[in-house]
């Protein structure tokens, strides 16, 4: 079958691989659509992604939905045809934070497409990729297939939200306005926020950062002051998610929270250490919290999807077939032109 397969920075190849085998908790499915995501466009330009590097071939992808094609013998709950919204998680289930309910941030994780161990996690940009059921939670046929694909994204940013604390009549800014900045935007919306603002680098990104609930929108490098309007009398804000991965852009947002506010680092910074002013957390009194991918969000964020409380259309720019892999990621690299770029087989 053929796949979306990283070899180093820059050579990314539709290969053939071979099937995976199926085990008795597992099944197969068919690929419906699968999302292009910051880090796959990391492992393609840089061959990495923070301290993960490329070390072997490997299927990227794991912004996935498709259709059961077969199921193992101890599956139970889901049969040939239905259509699945995938979690690329696949924790151990055994290990001391999986026991606590902390699975996402498990000691033996193997997340679809990830360099982060070796041999790597294979992905599942391929014609049909095998998943745990517990992987797998149903969505309806109205849902189409890049929506239910969303999924994956959307379960990032409302971890980063439950992170955040409460929410409800805060002034809220987010620094990025990518996938995960306006799936942010959207969460802290349904989460009550009374303002928010969002920064980023190019313009087209933050009209739709406008367009879907933010009431106030920077561009970084063309206005003036930018953020820095926000710093006198020690800040505005009383919650900052960060979502560039820009060590400058999370510098920023220490000036701009109140004291006693948060900031919430949701982008992965470059490999090595990032600054952090101390005395100003200490000062202030500001918490500083980390949010690493997502646990059980996942199946929220399909229910959100399912019934239409978030609505991702607006992010959805394109969908473009698995033999064009070149030019989709290049548009997906584009933030002039896409916020999510889907592929098919």
């Amino acid at each position: 079958m053929r796949a979306a397969v990283i070899h180093a920075a820059r050579d990314l190849r539709l290969d053939d691989v071979p099937e995976g085998e199926l085990g008795p908790d597992e099944v197969r499915i068919t690929f419906g659509a699968g999302g292009i995501c910051g880090s796959d466009l990391s492992y393609y330009g840089k061959g990495r992604v923070g301290d993960f590097a490329v070390r072997r071939p490997m299927v990227l992808g794991h912004e996935v939905a498709g259709t059961v094609l077969e199921t193992g013998r101890a599956v139970a709950g889901l049969a040939p045809g239905m259509r699945v919204a995938v979690d690329p998680s696949r924790p151990c289930l055994s290990c001391a934070d999986c026991r606590e309910g902390r699975g996402h941030l498990c000691r033996d994780m193997r997340f679809f497409g990830s360099a982060a161990r070796d041999p790597h996690v294979q992905g599942a940009f391929s014609e049909r990729f095998v998943a745990r059921a517990d992987q797998c939670v149903p969505v309806p046929d109205t849902v189409p297939m890049r929506v239910a694909a969303t999924a994956e994204p959307l379960a990032v940013a409302l971890h980063g939200i439950r992170r955040a604390g409460e929410l409800l009549g805060r002034d809220v800014v987010v620094a990025g306005a990518g996938p995960i900045g306006l799936l942010l935007v959207m969460a802290a919306r349904l989460a009550g926020a009374a303002r928010i603002t969002v920064t980023d680098l190019a313009e087209e990104p933050l009209r739709i950062a406008r367009e879907i609930g933010a009431a106030e929108t920077i561009r970084v490098g063309q206005e003036p002051d930018g953020l820095a309007r926000y710093e006198a009398d020690r800040g505005r804000f009383d919650v900052a998610l960060e979502a560039t991965g820009a060590p400058a852009a999370l510098a920023s947002l220490f000036r701009v929270v109140r004291p006693g506010g948060r900031v919430v680092q949701i982008g992965m910074m470059p490999p090595g250490d990032v600054p952090v002013p101390v005395n100003r957390l200490m000062a202030r009194e500001i918490d500083f919290v980390g949010s690493f991918r997502f646990g059980a969000e996942f199946r929220t964020a399909v229910a959100l999807l399912a019934s239409g409380r978030i609505d991702v259309a607006p992010i959805l720019s394109a969908e473009m077939p698995a033999s064009d892999l070149p030019a989709a990621f290049a548009l997906a690299a584009d933030r002039t032109r896409a916020i999510k770029v889907h592929l098919r087989f």
